[in-house]
C-alpha cells in the first residue's frame, strides 16, 4: 500500500511517499479499514518535528483521525460489518503498525465509529480529534450548562469551532476570540454570542464589562502560554479553567488563579491510547457515536478549510506550523 512514512525527526523533508506491506489483522476483534481520508492536526506537526512516543520505533506513520470503509473483519468482531463506513481516531502517535497516513489502517472495532452520513469522508476524517478534545473539556471537565458564559479561545480553529457548538448544544453564552473579521463571521454562524477581536480588544477588559466585573464562568483555552494565564483574570472567582496545552508554570504565574480560588483542568485526549486505558477509548468512540448523530440532525458541522492529496501532507504541514488555520484539513487517500 501507498503510505507516507516518518523516518526520524525533523523538518516536512522527512515525510516520504513510499510503497510498504498492507497492515493484516492480528486479534479476533480488529478491523481492516481501507482509508478515504486522514485528518491533520497539530499532533502531527508536533510528533513530526520533535520525535514519536515510542522512540524505539525506526519510522512511523503518523495521523491520528481516519476515515473508510470496513473490507476486512476480525472473528469475533460484532459491531462492523464490510463496506460499513466508519471514522475514528486512533494511532499516529509513532506505534508500530498503527497511523493514517497509508491506505489501510488496522483498529481494534471497540474504538471505531459508524461516520455520519451527512459527511464526506475527507470532513469525517478532520473530526475525531477535535470532537473528543472540545467534548471531554467542555462535558466531562465542567459539565457545562445552560447557566454558564464561557470564553472560548481560538473559535475558527479546529478545536474551537467545535467547543462553540458544543457549548450552544448545552445553552451556554459563548464568548470567543478572533483575530479577523472573516473568522467572527464564521464564529457568529457557529453560534458564538460574543466574538472578540483581540488584536483591537483587550479580550479581558472586554469579559469584565460584559460581565460586570464579574468574569465568565468557564474559560476553555486552545492557545497556551500567556493566554492561559491571562484567562484566569477573564474568569470568575471559583470558576473554571480548561486548557488543551501545558502551562508554564510557576508559584508567581498561578497567584492569580490561587486568588480567585480557581479550578483548573488540563484537557489531552491522547492520554487512553497513551496509556492503553481501554473504557477510556470506548467512551471517546460513544462521543464520536454521539456527535455522528448531531451530524446528522443538523446540531453539529465541521468546516473543512481545505485538503491535500496524501502526496502532499507537507503542505498540509507547513500551514498548521504557520498558525491561525481556519478550521480543519484533511488529507484525501487514493
Amino acid at each position: 500500500m501507498k503510505a507516507v512514512l516518518m523516518t526520524k525527526a525533523g523538518d516536512v523533508n522527512v515525510l516520504q511517499l513510499t510503497e510498504i506491506p498492507t497492515p493484516q489483522i492480528t486479534t479476533p476483534t480488529e478491523i481492516l479499514v481501507e482509508l478515504k481520508a486522514a485528518g491533520v492536526n497539530p499532533i502531527d506537526t508536533k510528533i513530526r518535528s520533535r520525535g514519536t512516543f515510542y522512540p524505539e520505533s525506526s519510522s512511523t506513520i503518523l495521523g491520528c483521525d481516519g476515515a473508510g470503509v470496513v473490507v476486512a473483519i476480525g472473528k469475533k468482531v460484532t459491531r462492523f460489518n464490510c463496506g460499513d463506513e466508519v471514522y475514528f481516531c486512533a494511532g499516529g502517535l509513532g506505534k508500530p503498525n498503527t497511523g493514517n497516513y497509508a491506505q489501510y489502517a488496522v483498529i481494534e472495532e471497540d474504538y471505531v465509529a459508524m461516520k455520519s452520513k451527512s459527511l464526506s469522508f475527507a470532513q469525517a476524517a478532520s473530526a475525531p480529534l477535535a470532537l473528543i478534545t472540545a467534548w471531554e473539556s467542555l462535558y466531562d471537565r465542567v459539565q457545562l450548562n445552560s447557566e454558564n458564559t464561557i470564553l472560548i479561545h481560538g473559535g475558527a480553529g479546529g478545536v474551537g469551532h467545535v467547543a462553540i457548538q458544543l457549548a450552544k448544544l448545552k445553552g451556554a453564552k459563548i464568548v470567543t476570540t478572533v483575530s479577523n473579521s472573516d473568522k467572527e463571521r464564521l464564529v457568529r454562524k457557529l453560534g458564538a454570542d460574543y466574538p472578540i477581536l483581540y488584536n483591537q480588544q483587550n479580550f479581558i477588559s472586554a469579559i469584565m464589562d460584559l460581565t460586570h466585573g464579574k468574569g465568565v464562568d468557564v474559560g476553555f483555552d486552545t492557545v497556551g502560554g500567556k493566554t492561559f494565564f491571562d484567562t484566569c483574570q477573564a474568569v470568575k472567582v471559583y470558576g473554571d479553567v480548561v486548557t488543551i496545552l501545558e502551562p508554564n508554570c510557576n508559584i508567581e504565574s498561578l497567584k492569580i488563579a490561587r486568588n480567585r480560588n480557581l479550578r483548573i483542568s488540563l484537557e489531552l485526549m491522547l492520554t487512553p491510547a497513551l496509556m492503553n486505558l481501554s473504557e477510556s477509548l470506548k467512551h471517546q468512540r460513544e462521543i464520536l457515536e454521539q456527535c455522528a448523530l448531531w451530524f446528522d440532525e443538523g446540531k453539529l458541522t465541521i468546516h473543512l478549510e481545505q485538503t491535500f492529496p496524501l502526496a502532499e501532507v507537507s503542505k498540509a504541514h507547513q500551514i498548521i506550523e504557520k498558525g491561525s488555520v481556519i478550521g480543519k484539513i484533511s488529507l484525501i487517500i487514493p
